[in-house]
């Protein structure tokens, strides 16, 4: 019963966005670092993925000499007719997390100015270690 509920829930959950990678996942390892950007929804948000897979994600990959980044879109909630919780939601993969950081302080001026072009939603960011 517990697997069967588990299996729903993934299945239901891996429903809710369409993913873009950049390049070879295979690149993506045990021990890096991924920066999750989630753009939440809620009444009046906006998200032009238009620009933010042709435009801002490149510029970060720039910024940040990415090897790979991946992103996803959202189209439905985890259970059927639930609102979509977050309109995008961006990875960008790191070797250190020096590596981000370095990058970051550089170039925040220029990433925060960006977002007004593709979204009106204050994204959430996760700091997380690639574990499998």
């Amino acid at each position: 019963m517990k697997t069967t509920i588990l299996l729903l829930l993934l299945f239901g959950l891996s429903l809710t966005c369409l993913q873009a990678q950049t390049k070879d996942a295979s690149q993506i390892k045990k021990g890096m670092i991924k920066v999750t950007v989630l753009y939440p929804n809620g009444e009046g948000k906006t998200f032009d993925m238009d620009y933010y897979t042709k435009k801002h994600m490149p510029l970060m990959a720039k910024f940040f000499d990415l090897k790979v980044y991946n992103i996803d879109k959202g189209i439905a909630g985890g259970i059927s007719d639930a609102p979509v919780p977050f309109l995008a939601i961006g990875y960008l993969y790191f070797d250190k997390l020096a590596d981000y950081e370095k990058a970051l302080a550089l170039h925040v001026k220029e990433i925060r100015a960006d977002f007004p072009n593709y979204t009106n939603s204050t994204p959430l960011i996760q700091i997380s270690e690639v574990v499998e």
